[in-house]
């Protein structure tokens, strides 16, 4: 009995040690991920907001605007922190995400833009997919990846693989992230539209979504609505993504879809063009702009192979201004 008697004090003191010296109680407890989705129900009542702090669909064969257009961009020659405005509600990697780093792509086969080149643009960013691979976000972020667009879902029942993972390390890392959906012309818009916010967790501090249209080659879907039923549909996705994330989401899209679908079309959306040739002045005359895709072989040391890069409309701190307006609205 004195020897059970002793055991017990002995196992008492190393559990007082641990608990004064180990980890808080509330740290040993498990913890939800912010990663969850409701990929078995969406629950009736609104999602909670998280607390805690951005396309490659020509690789796959599944797959804006501001308020004042003439922005005199401003070179960056190194990372350009800015402070919390007062009264900023703070968070754990809000001082990393407002951290600009300076422009350092490569890229495989570089353009002359002329006069309004890329590197003119104080902040950068890329989209990624599943074809990028496993990635170094905190390489990608040393070089210049100041926000990501990363693929989220393409139709109304596909998945990138990559996803959840890329979502949760570029956030890790001091992204500022957002979601794109690639959509598909054979399938109905809400249908989509669900199959997103299924998958997409609704976060305040995220990028706006973006709606990927274009005109793909390699689809299995061969149909070319017009461009009536084009407008149509992509109203009825985006008017249901703007109901449930409380932001208005951007519009990507290519030339020769733009041609046929969307000059003139969306005047109150944000836009983010793709031209690798010229500057989007020149390929979307008259269009205003909040991001620029200028390029599908930029090169990165936390990337194997190629990556889509992009550049924001404007300086560094007019990219602050317009993701705080964003993560106001997606808050109320």
């Amino acid at each position: 009995m004195q020897t059970q008697a002793l055991a017990g004090v002995l196992l008492a003191c190393f559990g007082l040690a641990a608990c004064t010296s180990g980890p808080g109680m509330a740290d040993l407890m498990p913890r939800p991920s912010l990663e969850m989705t409701s990929s078995i129900s969406r629950p009736a009542e609104p999602a909670p907001k998280l607390a805690a702090a951005t396309l490659n669909p020509r690789q796959e064969a599944d797959a804006g605007t501001l308020a004042k257009d003439a922005v005199e961009p401003q070179q960056v020659g190194a990372a350009l922190a800015i402070a919390l405005p007062e009264g900023r509600p703070g968070r754990a990697a809000s001082a990393l995400e407002r951290e600009i780093q300076a422009h350092r792509f490569k890229d495989a086969k570089p353009i002359n833009f002329g006069s309004k080149k890329p590197q003119d643009y104080a902040v950068h960013g890329v989209d990624v997919s599943r074809w990028q691979g496993d990635i170094d976000w905190q390489k990608l972020r040393g070089q210049g990846a100041n926000f990501v667009y990363i693929k989220a879902t393409d139709g109304g029942d596909h998945l990138d693989p990559m996803f959840r993972k890329n979502w949760r390390e570029a956030n890790a890392a001091g992204l500022k992230r957002g979601a794109y959906h690639f959509f598909y012309w054979c399938r109905d818009a809400a249908s989509q539209a669900d199959w997103f916010i299924r998958n997409v967790p609704k976060d305040a501090n995220a990028l706006p979504p973006v709606i990927d249209v274009e005109w793909n080659h390699q689809s299995a879907c061969k149909k070319r609505p017009s461009r009536e039923k084009v407008l149509a549909k992509m109203q009825v996705f985006m008017d249901r993504l703007e109901a449930h994330y409380g932001q208005r989401p951007v519009i990507y899209t290519a030339p020769d879809f733009y041609g046929d679908n969307l000059k003139g079309a969306f005047p109150d959306y944000p836009f983010w063009l793709r031209a690798v040739a010229q500057h989007p002045s020149k390929v979307y005359p008259g269009r205003k702009w909040v991001f620029w895709q200028y390029s599908g072989s930029g090169l990165s040391t936390g990337v194997k192979g190629r990556i889509d890069l992009n550049v924001f409309h404007g300086s560094a701190a007019e990219w602050h201004r317009w993701v705080d307006h964003q993560e106001r609205i997606a808050a109320n």
